[in-house]
């Protein structure tokens, strides 16, 4: 039988044998799909709960991370990767140099030697910068990477590939492919927290896209909670609303979302915007207690450097992000600093005054958290990472003429984990003898995303998903794990 269909296309009517040939077929590829999905393979249906807590692949130590974002490129030459050729080197032009390199190709300076003092520390000999008096004694808990390097010297699309692996928004970031992998242990607390400098000096570059979840399911996306203030806007239930009106309100718009979501399953933003009414809801009883820091006792306040003028900010976030992570939070990320120049690490026109005001509000409230986690017991299953977009380059930006400054620099960068099955008081890759560029053992941002799947767990050429007929990945079609760091 021939049909003429709507679209004015000719189709062949199926006959019942043909009908059951394919019905058949079809339940076929449904039991090889629940199969995969028990294997990890095909996890494109994610089921009622997006937030269920799911099984890695494997046996990461990491159960949850804090990512500690520095944000606007910290120099890794006057923070972690001393090197004495460029002390040796101090006021020499650096020959062969590119002067496009940077951001300022008409300010490039000579060499600059780092007016910080560098000093061995711990048992692993490892070298920190004076800016670090109390991170510094840390370094054995802490696995370097030094050779990192990336394919932009523009803060945004640098901003963009550390969060996500590709410089452009629009792609899902870490923390949402990690809850997307592994889900959340607390179902009254978001999977993922992130937390922006809160003395108004702005959002990072890309603003709210370097936490965003792309295509996957709005469910993924980061939620932005303020350190001063209320932490979640419109948190506390409306005055004169008692708890069974709300839930009564809840479950009426949810029988009527419930039929839209029947009718136009692949409304994703729907399902995500029902999930979000709902965890409003149960926040709403433990996020308070959750975010309120009064309660802690005095010496770990103190161990955090609340009460420090220039630190207290910090600390107060540092602090907050451990007590989420110990109530089931999964991925909690910080920014240090704001939008550019002398309201991040972005040392255009002073490095010494730049990284010394920046270390100073960051050193001890970090320093405190490691401490505190370790003290807890919380540190082998806790992924603590430090790191920017990029580093900074060894010869000297031009400020007023005088050679003060340091331009971005996207050939070298230095990132360190800590805890979550890491292996302290390591060092992988290396610069060249001025931190130029990354020399030895080389490391991009995909291997840094890979060797956090593999810390929690998943591999990292498994955990995908389907989007506009491909199968993405976080590390897209590149990306190794960094086994030396890895205990």
């Amino acid at each position: 039988m021939i049909k003429d269909n709507h679209c004015g296309r000719i189709e062949k009517a199926f006959n019942r044998r043909e009908l059951l040939q394919r019905a058949g077929g079809g339940i076929g590829m449904l039991a090889l799909n629940s199969l995969l999905i028990g294997k990890g393979e095909a996890n494109t249906n994610i089921g009622p709960n997006p937030m269920a807590a799911r099984h890695p692949h494997g046996f990461g130590n990491a159960k949850r991370v804090i990512w500690l974002f520095i944000n606007g490129g910290p120099s890794h030459v006057d923070t972690w990767d001393y090197k004495p050729g460029l002390e040796k080197a101090n006021g020499k032009k650096l020959e062969g140099f590119d002067n496009t390199t940077g951001f300022f190709d008409k300010a490039v300076g000579p060499l600059l030697k780092s007016p910080f003092e560098f000093k061995q520390y711990g048992n692993s000999g490892m070298w920190a910068s004076s800016i670090f008096p109390h991170l510094s004694q840390h370094v054995d808990k802490m696995a370097f990477i030094k050779s990192f390097h990336t394919k932009s010297n523009n803060h945004s699309p640098a901003l963009f590939m550390a969060n996500t692996g590709v410089p452009r928004m629009s792609n899902p970031c870490v923390g949402s492919w990690v809850t997307y992998g592994l889900g959340t242990e607390n179902q009254n607390l978001p999977a993922f927290v992130v937390m922006s400098d809160p003395l108004n000096r702005g959002l990072p570059k890309g603003h709210a896209a370097n936490w965003g979840s792309g295509f996957l399911p709005g469910a993924f996306q980061g939620t932005w909670v303020r350190s001063k203030g209320e932490p979640i806007p419109n948190l506390k239930r409306i005055a004169g609303l008692s708890d069974q009106q709300q839930r009564a309100q809840l479950d009426f718009v949810g029988k009527l979302n419930a039929i839209h979501e029947k009718r136009y399953p692949e409304e994703t933003q729907l399902t995500a915007r029902i999930k979000s009414f709902e965890l409003a809801y149960r926040m709403q009883q433990e996020a308070p207690e959750c975010f309120e820091i009064g309660n802690e006792p005095e010496h770990i306040k103190s161990l955090y450097g609340i009460g420090e003028k220039r630190c207290a900010h910090f600390a107060r976030q540092c602090l907050m992000a451990r007590r989420m992570i110990e109530r089931g939070v999964r991925f909690v990320q910080i920014y240090s600093g704001g939008m550019e120049n002398a309201r991040s690490w972005d040392g255009h026109g002073d490095i010494r005054k730049n990284h010394t005001q920046f270390a100073g509000e960051t050193d001890q409230p970090i320093a405190g958290l490691l401490a505190d986690l370790e003290q807890r017991g919380m540190l082998d299953e806790t992924l603590v990472i430090w790191g920017g977009e990029f580093g900074r380059l060894p010869v000297s930006q031009l400020s007023g003429g005088k050679p003060t400054g340091r331009d971005h620099n996207p050939h070298a960068g230095c990132y360190w984990f800590a805890g979550g099955g890491t292996r302290g008081g390591t060092s992988y890759g290396e610069t060249d003898e001025v931190g130029h560029k990354a020399a030895v053992d080389t490391v991009e941002i995909h291997d840094i995303h890979a060797t956090i799947l593999h810390l929690l767990g998943m591999d990292h050429k498994r955990l995908t998903y389907l989007h506009s007929g491909r199968r993405f990945r976080l590390t897209d079609v590149s990306g190794r794990v960094i086994h030396d760091v890895v205990a």
